[in-house]
């Protein structure tokens, strides 16, 4: 199974996901060459389900993408599907962690939620596409050093800590993209969809 995505901490997330699962995980071969799927659609679904299905056209395996992000209420639901791309295209975790924190300087209801929608797909047909989200709150400045993103902003009251604090066992558990990805592995693996793994 190859992950849309050029990220590497994305990857290593998915990997720790998949353990002991009859799955290996690889980046999309040649991702970099491919023109870039462009992530216009206005919500999550159609941004995952779009990049799956677009991606899926270059491989013969399957191919995961997910469409993830941040909703933050203060911020009318921003930065949502403009995540990665809220303090530009070419800004690092820590930039757009700084843009949503000036963002939030006098707000009181610090509110949030982490989305994602996970989509399989194969050479153009969809097999599942899935959601789910992780509720938190925006700390007032970063904590931890785990994770990636806005990990280190967004606090978790179950466990009491932000997910950069976290362990990554735990945060498979409780998070929005490994909750999703739960929810991909039981259709996948139940009986009569085991025959998409062959072409």
């Amino acid at each position: 199974m190859v992950l849309a995505s050029s990220n590497p901490g994305k990857l290593a997330e998915y990997r720790q996901l998949a353990q002991g699962l009859p799955i290996e995980m690889e980046l999309l071969p040649n991702f970099a060459s491919i023109p870039a799927f462009e992530e216009s659609a206005p919500t999550f679904s159609e941004n995952g389900a779009g990049k799956a299905l677009y991606y899926s056209q270059h491989t013969d395996e399957i191919v995961l993408s997910d469409d993830s992000g941040l909703v933050v209420r203060a911020l009318g639901g921003a930065p949502g599907v403009h995540s990665a791309r809220y303090a530009g295209p070419n800004a690092t975790g820590e930039e757009r962690v700084a843009k949503l924190l000036r963002e939030m300087n006098g707000k009181d209801d610090r509110t949030a939620r982490f989305v994602c929608v996970t989509a399989l797909t194969r050479q153009g047909r969809a097999i599942a596409v899935v959601s789910d989200s992780a509720e938190g709150t925006i700390t007032r400045e970063p904590r931890g050093a785990g994770g990636f993103g806005y990990d280190p902003i967004f606090f978790f009251p179950p466990l009491a800590h932000t997910f950069a604090e976290i362990s990554q066992a735990e945060k498979n558990t409780h998070s929005h993209r490994g909750k999703a990805f739960q929810k991909v592995f039981s259709l996948l693996l139940s009986p009569g969809s085991l025959p998409l793994f062959h072409p």
